[in-house]
């Protein structure tokens, strides 16, 4: 078995979402905690950690800086789009919008950093 894939998923809050009444807001973080839920069941998906930047990040976000990360590891590249689809997926409240009207997602894939043991250091 192939060692799996260290994935950081970066999540931007878009301008839609602050668009939306206080009162309205409730909706999509309901959503998108069930999103989260559903990304961690995933079978091929370990989640190691996630960060919130809510704090020093205020207003939309479409790029780096990112509003929020989860760091997991998945088992390929297949596993890595189903857990972004899960933004096409995941509907908010009963108007018929999906999580992607409201926040985006990147997918940055590496591998789990080691030092190689031909590597000497002194």
């Amino acid at each position: 078995m192939s060692e799996p894939l260290r994935v950081l998923f970066c999540i931007g809050i878009n301008q839609n979402f602050f668009d939306l009444p206080k009162d309205r807001i409730g909706m999509v973080w309901t959503a998108f905690a069930g999103m989260l839920a559903e990304m961690e069941d995933m079978d091929g998906v370990d989640v190691l950690g996630n960060m919130d930047d809510d704090a020093h990040m205020v207003g939309p976000s479409a790029g780096w800086p990112w509003t929020c990360y989860v760091l997991a590891d998945v088992r390929d590249q297949a596993t890595v789009k189903a857990a972004c689809n899960l933004f096409r997926t995941t509907m908010v409240g009963d108007e018929g919008h999906a999580l992607w009207r409201y926040a985006t997602i990147e997918a940055r894939i590496g591998r789990a950093l080691t030092i190689r043991p031909d590597v000497k250091v002194d």
